[in-house]
């Protein structure tokens, strides 16, 4: 393809739009199915697949097919959006195989749309807007913006989301792509981009919020013939899917942005640091930049302008530690990924010690709206600080999970109520991680908080690169701080002493805490070890590695206290602080009577309290006990007394037996278990090498055998019919016998 000219571009964008234009003389009817990561998971490319046989098998020619990325929520995906000209467009939310055919033959040939299916009317960007008549189906279904999720959105960086194929440059440049390029190259100095940039406010979105445009500035003053510009696509957070989403849909907005960052420092070479684990998005970029190499947009003489930049993907291995800037520079040179000291600053020595300024993907995204449209526009959003937009990846125990862009300010309870929809399963809100390991948990009491730098920073959190992971009310705040803390140890590079030895230290207690282990000080020495990491450690990410377990201190306290000292888990998470008991009036043997008897199982416990024969066990289980509860208690001596692990029957049959019991007695069992069940006892039975192995699951087979009906009623219906399996049982007695303290399971 020959070199384009601005006037190519123009040309190019009218025919687009003209060719997006339905009729019923040519395109009569366009599908676009939303196959991002998250869509494809779901099962997107099979209804692709079977739409597109579906057209085929019609015959007819006025029929299109064509696909986009990520529709932004993610929980109702696959998501297809049906244009038939003349009619507004319609959105089907959570598309099988089977309703693709249903939808295809009666909205598509039929011209019925099917309205019990429907998500949504409309588009969510208003330039889409219909302007004819009235949908048949209006009465029953939503315009898409008077969804909360989306219509409580304000999307800049999204604007193409759910309008272009991201394999398709044309469509780009058909939504004013590359024209704010063309404006940087012809129209603006340098200085002038950086400071229209420095008038809009931006600040870098991967999590450290510094200016950005005074990061280009330092850059572009930096003396030397090569710098570089960065794009630092590895996102590593627990929970983070923003940017792998904006690759994967929109690429070429990340292309721009660099070639108008190249231009504003003088820069000829570009790379793109994408992790490995990102396919997707690693095949979407090398496609872009090999269609605008083609158009002449990447390369020399770009636009015929006599400037030339081009891009690389620099593929990342999967190291956390690679997402700061020093380490992924030492990366992409060849090295291992380690940070380095500062300063030297990277806009003074970056990679291979040149000026080198690094952006995020969502940083770059926002420029060409920014060069385009001009830096006053950018900052009419925000607070006083934190100007324009942000994505956040909300996901966690909320209805509604997906992909959120709000203005910079927007309240967080506004965010996972509004937009979010509320915790799932009717659930109390507990708290909201944000930043990632490197951020901290926000509390009930402060979700009236606007989502801005400042005001984040304030209540122990970052704001981050957006991960938003909501925790409801049956989260262990302790068990949360060591997953954190787990992660960062794992990922820590080891480079320096205070994040590899600290990192440690700090999981060791929070391990301790949640075994039942805990020692009085451990509360001060994790607030010892975390003032020295902080304060010490060489990186950002090691910095900021104690964050989760100081916000959690500062906000839930009381947790800590709990393990620690009283040896109790308060939401029954950390399982060897969870103590069961027998209820008096269901006969149900304690955890010291199954573990105190050398020949376990349901004979044991016939020996040792005589007064339990069947007759009389099963009589009482069917007055007023549950045989699915007793089943699923009897095995918490085999999987919880730890003296002995020695052959592998044992050992994992019973941990195995013990799962099967617990998705059974929490609703989330299917039948083919009930044989699951019986197998494993029978190799248990047969291969285990002592007498407790081999007997550990006969109270399992004997409640199968007489109350099996007890069984397939948790399972048909979800639930306990006794209303007695709930979630996890938490008892402070242990004796069956004397049992006296309240039941005290959490409905």
């Amino acid at each position: 393809m020959s070199q384009l000219s601005i006037e190519d571009l123009n040309r190019i964008k009218t025919k687009v739009l003209q060719s997006c234009q339905l009729d019923a003389r040519r395109h009569n009817v366009r599908i676009t199915v939303h196959m991002g990561t998250c869509g494809i998971s779901s099962g997107a490319d099979k209804v692709l697949n079977v739409l597109q046989g579906e057209i085929e098998a019609c015959g007819r020619n006025d029929i299109v097919v064509t696909s986009s990325g990520c529709a932004g929520i993610c929980n109702r995906e696959p998501l297809i959006t049906i244009e038939i000209a003349g009619q507004e467009s319609v959105k089907y939310g959570e598309v099988d195989v089977e309703k693709a055919r249903h939808i295809f033959r009666q909205h598509v040939i039929g011209n019925q749309p099917v309205a019990e299916w429907v998500f949504a009317r409309g588009w969510e960007q208003t330039e889409k807007d219909f302007a004819g008549p009235l949908s048949p189906i209006a009465g029953v279904s939503h315009h898409i913006r008077d969804i909360p999720f989306f219509g409580l959105q304000k999307p800049w960086v999204m604007r193409n989301r759910g309008l272009i194929q991201a394999d398709k440059i044309e469509e780009y440049i058909g939504r004013d792509g590359y024209a704010a390029a063309a404006k940087a190259l012809f129209q603006m100095t340098p200085d002038d981009i950086i400071r229209e940039v420095k008038t809009s406010g931006i600040r870098g979105r991967g999590g450290a919020g510094f200016p950005t445009g005074l990061k280009w500035e330092f850059a572009a003053r930096s003396a030397g013939d090569e710098k570089y510009v960065l794009c630092n696509a590895d996102e590593g957070d627990p929970g983070a899917f923003m940017d792998r989403c904006v690759l994967e849909s929109d690429p070429h907005a990340v292309l721009e942005g660099m070639i108008i960052a190249a231009r504003a420092i003088g820069s000829h070479q570009g790379y793109i640091y994408c992790r490995a684990e990102y396919p997707l998005a690693v095949r979407t970029l090398n496609t872009a930049i090999e269609q605008a190499r083609q158009m002449g947009l990447l390369g020399q003489d770009i636009l015929k302008s006599g400037f030339g930049f081009d891009v690389e993907v620099y593929r990342g291995a999967g190291a956390f530690v690679c997402g700061e800037e020093t380490a992924l520079m030492t990366s992409i040179e060849g090295k291992r990924g380690t940070p380095r000291p500062r300063p030297p600053f990277p806009a003074l020595q970056g990679l291979w010690k040149r000026p080198t300024i690094l952006n995020n993907v969502e940083t770059l995204a926002n420029i060409a709206p920014i060069i385009l449209n001009g830096g006053q526009w950018y900052a009419g959003v925000g607070t006083l600080r934190s100007k324009g937009t942000k994505v956040f990846a909300l996901t966690g125990d909320v209805n509604n999970v997906g992909l959120v862009e709000v203005p910079m300010g927007t309240p967080l309870k506004q965010i996972i109520y509004d937009i979010g929809g509320g915790i799932s399963e009717g659930k109390q809100f507990k708290a909201v991680q944000l930043g990632g390991p490197s951020g901290g948990c926000i509390p009930a009491q402060h979700l009236d908080v606007p989502v801005d730098y400042e005001s984040i920073t304030q209540l122990g959190a970052i704001v981050g690169s957006g991960g938003m992971i909501v925790m409801d009310e049956d989260k262990c705040m302790v068990d949360v701080a060591r997953f954190f803390m787990e992660f960062c140890t794992d990922e820590s590079c080891g480079k320096c002493a205070p994040c590899r030895a600290g990192t440690t230290q700090m999981l060791e207690i929070l391990n301790r805490a949640c075994e039942g282990k805990g020692r009085a000080d451990d509360i001060q020495t994790l607030e010892k070890w975390a003032a020295i990491i902080q304060d010490t450690a060489l990186c950002g990410l090691g910095q900021t590695a104690p964050n989760p377990v100081l916000s959690t201190l500062r906000y839930f306290r009381h947790e800590y206290e709990s393990h620690i000292l009283a040896k109790r888990c308060p939401t029954g998470v950390c399982r060897p602080l969870v103590i069961y008991h027998a209820l008096e009036d269901q006969c149900m043997p304690c955890l010291q009577t199954v573990a105190g008897y050398d020949a376990g199982g349901y004979e044991g416990l016939k020996s040792f309290l005589p007064e339990l024969v069947p007759e009389r066990l099963m009589a009482k289980i069917a007055h007023s006990g549950c045989a699915v509860d007793l089943a699923r208690f009897s095995m918490m001596a085999p999987t919880q007394n730890n003296s002995c692990t020695k052959c592998v029957p044992c050992r994992l049959g019973a941990a195995q037996l013990m799962g099967i019991l617990e998705d059974i007695a929490c609703g989330r069992g299917k039948l083919q278990m009930l044989d699951m069940l019986i197998e494993l006892t029978d190799t248990m039975r047969i291969a285990s090498e002592c007498p407790v192995g081999k007997t550990a699951g006969d109270i399992v087979l004997l409640m199968l055998e007489h109350f099996g009906d007890q069984f397939e009623a948790h399972i048909r219906e979800g639930a306990c019919p006794a209303g007695i399996c709930r979630v996890e049982p938490v008892y402070h007695t242990t004796c069956p016998l004397c049992a006296s303290v309240t039941n005290e399971r959490r409905s």
